[in-house]
């Protein structure tokens, strides 16, 4: 007797509850920018004044609005998600030839970013219930491959130092930070949280961003919030957040004429402009984060009763801001995501898979990796559905 074959019966129903649920458009975005608060004010006090350029009151207020809201002691903004790595990654002292532990389901920013020390990406497995770097594993591998020496941890394998690791908050849902920060205490490991897609969210209580030494966030067009491009680097170490300021301002020793530069730093100040756009943005957070757990909600519910495929809900620890809602294909109906991510790009609603998992590129295919069978299959089986806040608002 032949075994029983998986049905297609699951896209039927996705794509029944998709078109009842979702409002009708030509084309439905997967996540776009609402711009309904004082966006257009600000960025016009911009232009009438004449302070679009790196220096301007709305970068401070943007800046201090961060720090207040997530309660960190020092944000310092810059142009993008990536530079914002890219410094907090400098800052925690990543060397070159340091390898750097990070998940392979993450976006290309976080890997790049990395690269960019001359350091090497050192890829990690996900848990299925955060989506983000799984810590028991990562335990688990290291009481495998890592050596203490007094200058650190180093690969056993690769003789390479193993200097940070690096989670990043899958789509908004936090990882679990505390068991990883007992790894990090027993492995000599700085903690940098990629929390570009976290903005609004909370582990235990607190918001993402406050237990790495540094981290970094996004507010690229499709994030929670925007400044049309740009990041920030948070921080509760106040002299390193001076130090932040410092390089991403090109290391410039303040002189009201002389240009005086005391290392090599970058041109990674966010302008003006973009931080008066931030500022309007910051005040219509709220409503905007209420909207996006609305409308989760309502995926929830409407996913409920259908066989094969689950709405991604945020674990019990944290409170999520629900950035891109997922759903989870059950194993056996792995082979149908492409033919639902078919279908619905062609109904107009946008949807897509997960990233490339970090290994998978040819750039990356050399990086040391532990096993990686949970993000291969998390990979298989997601996709992302439009999350955008306007659609909590209708719904």
């Amino acid at each position: 007797m032949l075994p029983e074959q998986p049905q297609a019966e699951p896209i039927t129903q996705i794509l029944a509850a998709l078109r009842r649920f979702l409002p009708e458009k030509p084309s439905l975005p997967l996540h776009e920018p609402s711009f309904a608060g004082r966006e257009w004010e600000y960025v016009k006090e911009c232009l009438d004044t004449g302070w679009v350029s790196s220096v301007g009151k709305f970068v401070d207020h943007f800046e201090q609005q961060l720090a207040d809201y997530t309660g960190v002691k020092r944000a310092v903004a810059v142009v993008n998600g990536t530079a914002a790595l890219h410094v907090c990654l400098r800052l925690v002292g990543v060397e070159q030839n340091d390898e750097v532990l990070m998940p392979t389901l993450t976006f290309i920013a976080t890997a790049n970013a990395v690269s960019y020390c001359g350091a090497i990406p050192h890829f990690v497995d996900s848990e299925e219930a955060t989506l983000g770097l799984a810590p028991d594993r990562l335990a688990d591998y290291l009481s495998d491959i890592a050596e203490m020496r007094p200058q650190g941890c180093f690969n056993k394998r690769t003789g390479r130092r193993i200097k940070a690791v690096v989670p990043m908050h899958a789509f908004g849902h936090p990882v679990d930070l505390d068991p990883l920060l007992e790894v990090c205490g027993r492995y000599r490991l700085e903690l940098v949280e990629d929390a570009a897609e976290s903005l609004g969210s909370y582990y235990k209580g607190r918001h993402t961003g406050n237990w790495g030494k540094v981290s970094a966030l996004s507010f690229n067009g499709n994030k929670v919030i925007t400044t049309g491009g740009g990041g920030a680097i948070l921080t509760n170490d106040e002299e390193l957040g001076r130090f932040a300021k410092h390089l991403t301002t090109t290391a410039k020793v303040p002189h009201k004429w002389l240009f005086v530069h005391d290392q090599i730093g970058y041109n990674y100040r966010l302008p003006n402009l973009n931080a008066a756009l931030g500022c309007a943005q910051m005040e219509e957070l709220p409503g905007f984060l209420a909207a996006k757990r609305k409308l989760a909600e309502s995926y929830r519910t409407n996913f409920a009763g259908i066989k094969g495929v689950r709405f991604f809900t945020e674990p019990e620890f944290a409170q999520s801001n629900y950035w891109l809602n997922v759903l989870l294909l059950e194993p056996q109906y792995a082979g149908q995501r492409d033919a639902l991510l078919t279908a619905t790009n062609d109904l107009g609603i946008m949807t897509r898979p997960a990233w490339t998992l970090m290994h998978k590129l040819t750039m990356f295919a050399d990086c040391p990796r532990m096993d990686l069978g949970v993000a291969e299959s998390l990979e298989s089986r997601l996709i992302n559905i439009p999350s955008s806040a306007v659609l909590g608002n209708a719904v």
